[in-house]
């Protein structure tokens, strides 16, 4: 009898062990890092109080894979990017004399800013979008984790949530466009509308008689930054299919612009099509005259008009790049330059191109230093090429683009003229790359 009560009490015994072995080890384990950014208490965008239209898609998370407590306290190798962090104490990488130059591998310590990259995509450019994606995330993101948001006037498929989840390592988000933001607007004239469509299909005016191509631009021009899964962010790098990245990026371009107070930005300039815009000075100058206190008294006109304002010269940043504050493009300023533009009709009784639009909007409604060229970002969308000016320069980023490709200082480029507007000088050897 004795023995018997004996085996009963080894087992509650061992019964006893075994449980509190379970709780301990359910309630061990990697402590996952904070949402990464010093700017915004909502972190980098990871709340999901604003995702009302559209789904989300978790990336890699490189911080699951730190090595699980035990009972003997160790110095944690995670990387710390929380918030709270002050910048200086994570000063960035800026030039090959800087510390952590050639640190190009695992996730980089030190701040992030409330950003995202974001791309408008059909579900037919699942492929097209995958190769940017790699170029972006070999050359950068793959060391800050980034978000990305995706949006589409249609629903996305398994196979575009499928690809482009596996290919980012932060959190994808994906978005459906409201039909008010991809259709003609009530006070639009329908008839007329057509008629310019055939008139340009005729003259053989590229995307002249595209309806879709009409709607992308009004979207990106007055809406994308509307989109309530943007509205999570403060900066976005907007992103096409079929881009390439030919340099590494050895700093965070978002924290830059930043830091350094910077609104807008660009790599490749050049010319309008003239026959797309015949009438879009003319709103330009209305809008200015009926709002006068949007007007920044230290602006660029300069890089838009060569007669001081009377007419345009057709200068535009190619806005297929850019990294820009979308506080700024949800400002009372910006909205208040789009919807002026938007009465006019432009968007269908021409061909407006939102790359105008953004890029006469920071001209004039920002300071002259609020704008940034990112000489040290090489970029290619078909057909041109922006390649550092500089062997050195190329040689430091391990870059493989070919200079002679170099679109800057060609003719038909604007930047020439955005580096005289702002008493830039020149990067060493550019006049080389003139013809």
């Amino acid at each position: 009898m004795a023995a018997g009560s004996a085996r009963y009490v080894r087992y509650i015994l061992v019964g006893f062990f075994v449980l509190a072995a379970l709780y301990y080890i359910s309630n061990s384990g990697p402590i996952i890092p904070p949402s990464p950014s010093y700017e915004s208490s909502r972190g980098n965008g990871q709340s999901s109080s604003h995702h009302t239209t559209g789904s989300t898609s978790e990336g890699k998370d490189s911080s699951a894979s730190a090595p699980k407590e035990n009972t003997t306290p160790v110095k944690s190798t995670k990387p710390n990017f929380g918030p709270g962090l002050d910048p200086k104490e994570y000063p960035m990488a800026m030039t090959p004399s800087d510390p952590a130059w050639n640190e190009l591998s695992g996730i980089k310590e030190g701040p992030r800013v409330n950003a995202t990259f974001v791309t408008l995509a059909r579900n037919s450019d699942v492929w097209e979008i995958a190769r940017s994606i790699r170029q972006v995330e070999d050359r950068f993101n793959r060391r800050y984790n980034y978000d990305w948001v995706f949006l589409n006037d249609k629903p996305f498929d398994d196979t575009f949530k499928k690809v482009t989840s596996s290919l980012v390592s932060g959190k994808t988000h994906y978005g459906e466009i409201p039909k008010e933001h991809w259709s003609f607007p009530p006070h639009i004239d329908q008839d007329k509308a057509q008629k310019v469509r055939e008139d340009m299909a005729q003259r053989k005016i590229i995307y002249g008689d595209s309806v879709s191509y009409r709607h992308m631009c009004r979207f990106e021009s007055g809406f994308f930054f509307r989109q309530p899964l943007m509205l999570n962010y403060d900066y976005y790098w907007r992103v096409e299919p079929s881009v390439e990245l030919f340099c590494d990026v050895h700093y965070d371009p978002f924290r830059y612009m930043h830091e350094n107070n910077k609104k807008y930005s660009f790599v490749l300039s050049l010319y309008e099509y003239v026959e797309t815009i015949p009438t879009l000075w003319e709103s330009v100058r209305k809008f200015m005259k009926n709002h006068p206190e949007h007007i920044e008294e230290n602006n660029s006109m300069g890089f838009l008009s060569d007669d001081g304002g009377e007419t345009y010269n057709h200068c535009h940043f190619w806005s297929n790049f850019e990294i820009g504050s979308l506080k700024w493009l949800r400002s009372q300023a910006y909205t208040d330059f789009f919807e002026s533009l938007d009465k006019d009709g432009g968007f269908f009784y021409e061909r407006w191109g939102d790359a105008p639009v953004h890029s006469i909007a920071a001209a004039l409604l920002l300071k002259k230093e609020e704008i940034h060229f990112f000489n040290d970002i090489a970029y290619y969308h078909v057909p041109f090429t922006h390649c550092p000016t500089g062997d050195k320069i190329r040689a430091d980023l391990k870059c493989h683009c070919n200079p002679k490709d170099n679109f800057d200082w060609k003719g038909y480029s604007c930047t020439s003229k955005y580096f005289d507007v702002n008493g830039l000088a020149k990067p060493e050897g550019w006049e080389n790359q003139t013809d």
